[in-house]
Parts: structure tokens; sequence; C-alpha cells
């Protein structure tokens, strides 16, 4: 394959960068495949803007780059000798805007006796409108803080956006990994930006993150597959020689990451972002190029690998999505299904098709129409299902047995027995399932990506958001939205979780609540045509983000409390809140990033297992679900 140049437009403009190429093999491993790693040489360092690095810029530099003939052994090297950076901070984020008007009193009338109850009724419309108005003022303040804090959140690398930082709190002295750039966190804030018609920063951040899949990645003398995203990357800089200094995108693949998890969900939730690049700004060019091509296909094949498992999800490790850390969601996870489903029809949207891509495609077809299958019938629970489960046979040998993962009926939990609603309108997908396994559990990211994507019958999707309804107390509470219902607790903390003492019941991601989900849960109900919910949630959760500095997460069983260990100024849930609005406040955009029902799927089974053997599968108890 030939070397790809970095960013490849000859319209962009030259900044005084000097590039490092590092050489990996081509999926083929018959030809090199060039990737670049930029090194930008500034001069006159002392005249730099101070806040250079979290401001976000109105016109937006290239880097120009040149690729040479280096060993992979200089990537280190350069890894080695960055240094962090530290960023001047901006004092105004301790500030709080002032409310203007907050104690203005209402207007009065004066009143003559004959007409006293008409003046009434106007002297109460003026004070109905001064609240209004003062509610609107209000809003309006909440918003532009939000603008605010995600504009200085940005990060930019040879003066370039490209992407905003985890969280950015001024008085946060140990900020871990807190001032890198996430792939998965940089989504709502990306969404954001589009929807604003700022669509540079995004496309820098596809580019130059598809730059680092490249890197050659190495835990303990074993490499993973080609096509691994990184979880995350910080722009480092070291001086060189007197006012000179250089910048370096330094990645982690999971090789420093707690617990050293593999970040599956990086890869999925960038192809979801490039799909929703294109459809927003209507450049579609960009996932047209061949080195975008080749980074789509890289991340399906890795995706696609064939393995020891028996069932079309994806196999993962605990810890390897949004809940990084031990949670005992191990094996096939409600929410990687649901990103793999998403991120293999947005593939299958932008894939150019060609000899040497059809084959790929034709597996893409298959496996969604597969995973489709799979998730609505196993996962699927409601007040009948679990009925159904609980009186299970066990032990069944055969090829048509109705507990066909020996799910035992010992594990259908009182909680949820008094917990599911009556009512057959009501439903949800399982949060996992495997051999003799079975997590009962509600599980939002999962569950709302589901309605996202039609993973689940539309019949499914109006119960989840039923569900959502009828249980608004425990799965909204005083803070949207839980990431898991209910907590791990007791016994079943210290086994499950391994005592974690910040995953404690109620708390981060055993059973926490997750503001940054407002915006997934308000595209999941306006796609299902349901926006009073979101607008109930957002109303909800505005009341409290900008008073409480923006938290990560809130703790106890109906998110009353700031969580005990949430970072401050969260950037996605900045992003996420402003998200929401801007999903409610323009419809058409919302359209454009859900997918609808693809009836193709359906007819397009690969097999299943009846008394004759395999057979060819028309799906027509799948799809008459669809038409329910």
């Amino acid at each position: 394959m030939n070397a790809i140049a970095f960013l490849g437009n000859s319209t962009m403009r030259p900044s005084k960068c000097l590039l490092r190429a590092f050489t990996r093999l081509s999926p083929s491993r018959d030809t090199a495949f060039q990737s670049h790693h930029s090194r930008c040489i500034n001069q006159n360092i002392n005249n730099q803007d101070p806040y250079r690095i979290t401001k976000l810029r109105n016109v937006v530099q290239f880097c120009t780059n040149r690729p040479s003939s280096v060993t992979t052994q200089v990537a280190s090297e350069a890894r080695n000798l960055s240094a962090s950076r530290i960023c001047t901070k901006d004092p105004t984020l301790d500030k709080i805007i002032a409310k203007n008007g907050l104690n203005v009193k209402p207007l009065t009338v004066e009143r003559l006796e004959e007409d006293e109850k008409d003046e009434e009724v106007v002297n109460g419309d003026v004070r109905n409108i001064d609240k209004d108005g003062l509610e609107n003022v209000r809003r309006k303040e909440i918003e532009e803080e939000a603008w605010r804090l995600l504009r200085q959140s940005v990060v930019t690398y040879c003066d370039s956006p490209v992407g905003t930082m985890a969280a950015n709190d001024p008085t946060d002295t140990a900020p871990l990994n807190y001032d890198q750039v996430f792939v998965r966190d940089f989504v709502p804030s990306a969404l954001a930006f589009l929807m604003k018609g700022e669509g540079e920063i995004v496309r820098n951040f596809l580019l130059y993150t598809l730059q680092l899949q490249s890197w050659e990645k190495t835990v303990d003398c074993y490499s993973p597959g080609q096509g691994l995203m990184p979880a995350s990357f910080k722009v480092r800089t070291s001086p060189l020689e007197e006012d000179k200094f250089e910048e370096v995108l330094d990645p982690d693949f999971g090789e420093s990451a707690i617990g050293r998890v593999a970040p599956v969900d990086s890869g999925l939730w960038w192809i979801i972002l490039l799909r929703a690049y294109g459809k927003i700004t209507g450049d579609y060019s960009l996932q047209e190029r061949v080195d975008v091509q080749t980074g789509i296909k890289m991340i399906a094949n890795l995706c696609l690998a064939d393995g020891f498992d028996m069932f079309p999800t994806l196999l993962v490790t605990d810890g390897s999505c949004m809940i990084d850390r031990r949670m005992g969601i191990h094996g096939h996870p409600l929410e990687i299904q649901a990103l793999f489903y998403s991120a293999l029809r947005s593939s299958r949207e932008m894939i150019t098709i060609n000899d040497s891509s059809k084959n790929l495609v034709r597996t893409i077809n298959n496996r969604l129409s597969a995973i489709s299958f799979h998730i609505r019938e196993n996962y699927w629970v409601d007040k009948g299902k679990i009925n159904e489960i609980y009186r299970y046979k066990t032990e069944e040998y055969s090829t048509d047995a109705t507990n066909k993962f020996n799910i035992y009926p010992d594990q259908v939990s009182p909680w949820l027995m008094d917990w599911i609603p009556e009512s057959h309108r009501c439903g949800f997908l399982v949060g996992n399932l495997q051999p003799a396994h079975m997590d009962f559990r509600f599980f939002t990211l999962g569950n709302l990506w589901s309605i996202i994507s039609s993973l689940g019958t539309p019949r499914q999707n109006q119960a989840i958001l039923n569900l959502i309804e009828e249980k608004w107390d425990d799965l909204i509470g005083h803070m949207p939205l839980k990431i898991c219902f209910p907590a791990l607790e007791s016994s079943e903390w210290h086994i499950i979780t391994g005592s974690d003492p910040k995953n404690t019941p109620w708390s981060y991601h055993n059973g926490g609540s997750w503001p940054t989900l407002l915006w997934q849960f308000t595209l999941a109900c306006m796609k299902m045509g349901r926006p009073e919910l979101a607008e109930k949630a957002v109303t909800l959760a505005e009341k409290r983000l900008q008073a409480d500095r923006w938290p990560e997460y809130y703790d106890t069983r109906y998110g009353k409390f700031i969580g005990k260990k949430s970072r401050l100024y969260q950037t996605w849930t900045i992003a996420g809140f402003l998200t929401a609005k801007q999903l409610l406040q323009n419809p058409e955009m919302a359209s454009s990033l859900f997918w609808e029902e693809d009836l193709e799927l359906l007819e397009t089974c690969v097999c299943v297992l009846t008394k004759s053997g395999r057979k060819s599968c028309s799906r027509a108890a799948a799809k008459s679900q669809i038409l329910i």
C-alpha cells in the first residue's frame, strides 16, 4: 500500500513543524504503511499566548507533514523525551455568573374598585411574564457558561484544535489522566461543535486519532491487533534549544490505564462520530479518503475476526467501555453490542464498494443480521419473559431447547420480580448474556443505543422508554441518569467488584448518576417521538449542574449528592447538556444521528438450528415483531 501523507490535503496552510515518520506493516504485511508523528518546533515561546493550549482559535492551521524513513524505535524515544505541559488556568472559572434581575419586584397595577377583577388578571399576567422572562435569562446564562467552559477545555496541537480534555477544574492539583483527550468523552463535545457549525475541531480529531491508530502498541511484550484505537491522547511539550519547544502527541492504548484494559469502544465511537460528521456537515470527502477508508476497514476486521465464540456478539473483558473498572460486565455486555451494531451500520454506509471491500461488506451484513436476531430474541425481558425464565427447565440437551443458555431460575432476583412493571408495555434488554449467566441489571447506555441504532424492535424501543418513565425515580431521580440499576451491595459488591472503594454502592459506575447520558437519552426520545421526556430530564439537570460546578457524576440511590470522588467541570457533562439542548432545538439534526429499522437485515439471517439441522431462516418471526 502506498504511503499516505499525514492529513493529505494540499490546500492546508503550512506551519513550522518538523515530522518524524513511524513505519508499520500494512494489514497484508507485505508493504510498508507509513504513519506520521508530528513534532512542532515553535519559536519565540515567550511571545506565545499563554492560553494557547486551551483556547479555540477561529483560524485553524494544519501542519505540513513530511514523511521520513525512521524506524519504530524513534517513536518510543520521542515519547520518552516528551514532558507534560503545565497549562495556565483561567481564573474566571472560579467566578459565579451574577444572575441579574432575580430580586426585581413584580410589576403592580393600581386598581379601581369597579374593574378590580379584570385588573387582577392583568396583574397576574404581568407576574407570569416576569417569572418566565427571568427563567429564560437564567437558562441563557447557564448555556453561555457551558459554552465558555467547553471552549476553555479545547486542546490544540500545532496551533490546531484537536479535542477537549476530560476535565478542566482549575483547583485540581492531581488531574491524573483527566487532562487528556479521550475518544469516548469527546463524542458529545464533537456533536455540540458540529451542531454549532464548527466542524474543524472534529475533522482534526478524526484525522489525528487515525494516525495514532497505526502506532506500535506493546504491553508486556505483546502487541494487540492492528486497528485498535487509543483510549486517549495527550499533547506533551518539551524544550529543545533556546526559545524552541517540541509538541508530541502521546497516545494511551491501555498500557497506562488502570487495570491495563484495551479500549474496545474507542474504535466503535470513532466510526460513529465519522458518520455523524458527514451527516451534519455534508462533507463526505473525509470518509472517502484512502487513509480513512483503511482505518474503517481495520477496525471492522479487528472486531469481526474469527474466534472460539458461538455467538454473534462481541466478546470482551471487564472494564472495556464506559464502565472501565471491574463491575462484572465481562463477556457480552449490552453496551458493547449496541455500539458494535451502530459501528457496523455506520461502516456499511461509508465503505466504498469495490473488489477489495465487497467480502467485508458481505460479512458486515451477515453479522448485523445475526446480532439483531440474537439480541431481540435472547436479551429482551418483560414481566412475561421473566415469569418464563422463572419456570425454566435446566440441563436441556437438544437443538430446540427452550432454555438455550441453561439459565438457572434462581438467578431471577427478588428485586427484579418486585421492580418490573405489571404492564407488558414496559421492558428492557438485560445487561449481559452468556452460558448459565444472565445479568438482569438495567444498563442505561446499552438500552439507549439499542433504541438509537434500531438494535431493538420498535415495540421493544417504546417499552424501554415506557420503563424509564414508569421507574423515573429509580432511573432519573434528582439527576439523570443512572448508569445502571440496581447497585451491587454487600457480598455481591465484595465479590464482583473486588471491594472497589470507588465503586461503592450507588456511586460511580455502581449505580451512580451520570449527566453526560442526557444527550443519548434525548436522542433516543426524539427518535421515538417522545421529546417531552427528554425536556423533563434536561430541565431537571439544568436546576443543579451550574450550581454544582458541572460534576462528573452523582451519588446515592436517587442522585441527590455530588459524587464523593467526582471531578468538577467535567467536559462531557458540559457537552452532554449542550448537545441535549441543541438536539431539542434542532430536530432535523437529531434525525440524521439515529438509524431507522433496516428491513433488508431481516431477510438475510445466516442460519438457525432446527430439528432437521441447519437451514436458511426467513426471519418471519422477527419481522412480525417490527410490524406490531
